[in-house]
């Protein structure tokens, strides 16, 4: 038996998996995870099979299997074969191949590949410990592997239900990992192991790969947490293929850490790792998809912003770098923000709608108004990084007052105050009110007149109409406002002043 584990697949014929558990929330791990497999296949005209691992009865959930399903359809992502699509390798859920596992558990035991294990946790445990002590390696020491008939009989008579465990070759295995180049790892770090619990269950250590050659994926890139399993399952790969069961074994890439605070591992437990909540601030798909793509590739050295189809033109899981990246919020809202740009006009206003609307906006549906919208929407669209932004810039429009933000009234009324608002009222008076430019000079004249530049002269006369300082350009948003508007926001701003 060869150690090395295969040779390089044609492209034409690469098939690969995306297999999430339905537990919680997506993760934008997982959708990482997600992108890398899903470019590759369309990259290389591919097949991408989307599996679904729920064997876990304890925590997997009907819940979290349909979220799964709406965030792949929210991030653009197709699948060759899977849930909903069907194929020929169905179904796609463990949960209803479990005939199949026992299946090939039991043809593995017959061939000798693999064998009943009868050891106690606390056996285990005491046996372990001795190892460590005598500075041996810790793992499972074999002591099942060539039990008698008389004595399997014998454990059997205690009552004790084994495990099945894979019996591992004694020979180095080797493989050329896509994105870590080869890796070896020598037999004594990689001892026996479980594939079926004492209850008959399969385990992930046996489902996994079973699935894979049976549906005959020709890559597998996943996390690099997992990495550590690949010699056991390139031998279990070995042993499908002498058995009729695999056609071939894999090709791996193992894709690097995504690091979130303090430079550990992001987990599913931190808040920003959670899909939900980049869809609930507003963030683009094609946004947080091409942040993501940057978390271990790059489509070139001076260039951050792309397409997904630019993207996956370019992919090759061979660029990915080995080293962890890190996951930083603000250069992820700044690449989607950059993507709200490039929407089209009427796009951006389509996908803020639901800000915009009950539940989530503040005023009544019948106080929006469109006009006011159309108008001020190229504006807000070059100042959002995140959809959900909106609502705070606009609010002014379609609120009967403002929104006074105390800290930015106490910032922006100073002593004078009063004074100056006076001022501008009388100067935006005479102004011409279709002219953001003429409202413009109609402030500034208000600041010289008192000693002030623009940007101080314009602060009191913002908070005063928006209710804070900083927002949409003021001067397009006033003419947006109408006259009568930001003169009753004025004059009620100097009655507070003035009280």
């Amino acid at each position: 038996m060869s150690s090395v584990a295969s040779a390089p697949v044609p492209s034409s014929s690469v098939r690969v998996r995306f297999c999430p558990s339905p537990t919680g929330n997506p993760h934008v791990g997982l959708v990482r995870t997600a992108l890398f497999n899903w470019a590759f296949a369309r990259h290389n005209q591919g097949t991408l099979v989307f599996r679904i691992e729920d064997t876990d009865a304890a925590r997997d959930s009907e819940e979290s299997y349909e979220q799964l399903l709406d965030a792949m359809r929210w991030l653009g992502f197709d699948w060759d074969e899977g849930p909903e699509v069907g194929g020929p390798h169905a179904p796609y859920r463990q949960s209803q191949r479990m005939d199949i596992y026992k299946d090939v558990a039991d043809k593995l035991v017959e061939a000798g590949r693999a064998y009943p294990c009868y050891c106690s946790t606390e056996e285990l445990d005491a046996r372990r410990d001795a190892a460590r002590a005598a500075g041996k390696p810790s793992g499972y020491d074999g002591h099942c592997r060539d039990l008698t008939a008389e004595q399997k009989a014998a454990y059997e008579a205690e009552g004790r239900k084994p495990i099945v465990r894979f019996r591992m070759p004694d020979t180095k295995i080797t493989f050329n990992d896509l994105v870590r180049g080869e890796i070896s790892y020598e037999p004594e770090n990689v001892p026996d192991y479980g594939i079926v619990r004492a209850n008959g269950a399969p385990l992930y250590t046996l489902v996994n790969p079973v699935d894979d050659a049976l549906m005959e994926i020709t890559h597998v890139l996943r996390g690099e947490d997992l990495l550590s399993s690949t010699p056991r399952q390139i031998a279990l790969y070995w042993a499908l293929k002498d058995l009729g069961l695999a056609k071939l074994v894999p090709e791996f890439g193992h894709l690097p850490y995504v690091m979130g605070e303090g430079n550990k591992k992001l987990s599913k437990r931190d808040p920003q790792s959670s899909l939900n909540l980049y869809r609930e601030r507003g963030f683009l798909p094609e946004g947080l998809l091409n942040y993501l793509s940057l978390l271990g590739w790059s489509l070139s050295a001076d260039r951050d912003i792309f397409s997904i189809d630019e993207m996956v033109a370019a992919f090759d899981v061979k660029d990915v770098q080995p080293n962890p990246a890190r996951f930083d919020l603000k250069k992820c809202e700044s690449i989607n923000g950059d993507h709200i740009r490039l929407l089209d006009p009427k796009e951006f206003a389509a996908r803020c709608e639901p800000w915009l609307k009950a539940p989530v906006a503040p005023w009544a549906p019948e106080d929006f108004d469109e006009a006011k919208w159309a108008a001020i929407a190229p504006h807000a669209q070059t100042r959002l990084k995140v959809l959900s932004e909106i609502t705070d810039n606009v609010d002014f429009l379609f609120l009967a007052e403002p929104v006074f933000d105390e800290a930015s009234w106490t910032k922006a009324m100073k002593e004078g105050s009063d004074a100056l608002l006076t001022t501008a009222r009388e100067k935006l008076d005479a102004a011409d009110w279709s002219s953001p430019e003429s409202l413009k000079e109609a402030v500034l004249a208000a600041g010289e007149a008192h000693g002030l530049k623009l940007g101080k002269a314009q602060a009191p006369v913002r908070v005063a109409v928006t209710g804070r300082t900083v927002g949409l350009p003021l001067f397009e948003s006033l003419e947006i406002l109408g006259k009568d508007k930001t003169f009753a926001r004025i004059d009620a701003a100097l009655a507070k002043l003035t009280a």
